[in-house]
């Protein structure tokens, strides 16, 4: 699972599957997903194997079941059968319809060995966007947001349309590390308007999460950061948009903020009911397997009374506010709690 976790946030919609060859108890080959469209885990590990001959008395460990159904690429569990690899351990089986099964008993048919379930639970942990999205038909979602020593996570006002920084340095470069992991990110109105923020990633390594922003009246700026065409941006609002009119907004809003070319896509959602169903449905059509949600409260709180998250990562700096607003109320186990210089930080699960 170690190898696996070296392709999150960049085989999405695909699983990051991790996969290791084995013979005599020594690693011969190894290997995990590349980025959406390119080779699979099971692929990579195998062309890494210099001797290709020892895979007949070798044993291969994955992650999840190998796909059996041609794609992007070409099913993997029929590259083991090729290679006649002797026995094929599977962490847990793929809940995919296109998959579920069929990639065990190709395997079977073809003579191999298979074990399945070894390290399941971790293995179903490690893969819990996929399975989310398979099981659930919606994005492995996560609460974020940081709150004072005395629960506000945001003074009632302020001069600049810039943060004001509860948390230290560290958990902010923390947060730009899960951006890099997570497939969007997802802002209400007041934050873009308050912040002006660029929801991308500045102080760590990866691919630049894919913007949701809500926007019920089109009332954001069109010069706001957001809009800067550097990363597919998905607006969703309460006004009905027909899809020559969305080309016509993505132009004008390009115009306005210099972009040759915009990556901004207008999606209608009723603002009056059920918005957390609707988001996930919009999510689950652009195929977005994970989604950070940064605020503000109301978007927090919306998601927290309707039951629609998996994790809550929360930031408790050391300084007050005198007066502000107020953070969201949120019952969950608490899974991990630690210290990152002066900030606290609890994540939840939703029990």
């Amino acid at each position: 699972m170690q190898i696996a976790k070296n392709g999150i946030g960049t085989t999405m919609p695909n699983p990051s599957v991790g996969a290791v060859v084995v013979l005599n108890d020594e690693i011969i080959g190894e290997g995990f997903t590349s980025p959406y469209g390119n080779s699979h885990a099971e692929v990579n590990a195998i062309n890494t194997v210099k001797d290709k001959s020892q895979l007949t008395e070798a044993t291969i460990y994955v992650t999840l079941e190998p796909c059996s159904h041609f794609g992007k690429t070409p099913p993997c569990a029929d590259l083991i059968a090729k290679h006649q690899i002797k026995k094929v351990v599977i962490g847990c089986v793929d809940s995919n319809s296109l998959v579920t099964g069929k990639g065990i008993e190709r395997l079977k048919n073809a003579g191999c060995t298979v074990i399945v379930g070894v390290l399941e639970k971790e293995c179903r942990a490690h893969h819990k966007r996929f399975f989310t999205v398979q099981e659930e038909k919606r994005p492995f979602i996560i609460l974020k947001w940081a709150e004072t020593n005395n629960r506000f996570i945001a003074p009632l006002t302020k001069e600049e349309a810039k943060p004001v920084w509860i948390s230290n340095t560290y958990s902010q470069q923390l947060v730009h590390k899960w951006r890099s992991e997570e497939h969007a990110i997802l802002v209400g109105t007041n934050t873009v308007i308050s912040d002006n923020p660029k929801l991308n990633i500045r102080s760590w390594k990866g691919n630049n999460p894919i913007r949701i922003v809500l926007d019920r009246t089109l009332r954001v700026p069109k010069d706001a950061h957001v809009f800067d065409g550097s990363v597919k941006t998905i607006v969703l609002t309460n006004i009905r948009i027909k899809s020559q009119e969305s080309r016509q907004l993505s132009k004008m809003y390009a115009t306005s903020s210099g972009v040759e070319k915009s990556q901004l896509v207008f999606e209608q959602v009723d603002f009056s009911e059920n918005l957390a169903q609707q988001i996930c449905q919009v999510l689950q059509k652009h195929q977005i397997q994970s989604v950070i949600i940064e605020g503000g409260l109301q978007i927090l709180q919306t998601f927290i009374d309707a039951g629609l998250w998996d994790e809550a990562r929360v930031f408790i700096g050391g300084n007050e506010f005198e007066d502000g607003v107020g953070a969201p109320v949120i019952s969950g186990k608490t899974i991990e709690e630690f210290k990152i210089k002066n900030d606290r930080l609890k994540i939840m699960a939703n029990d």
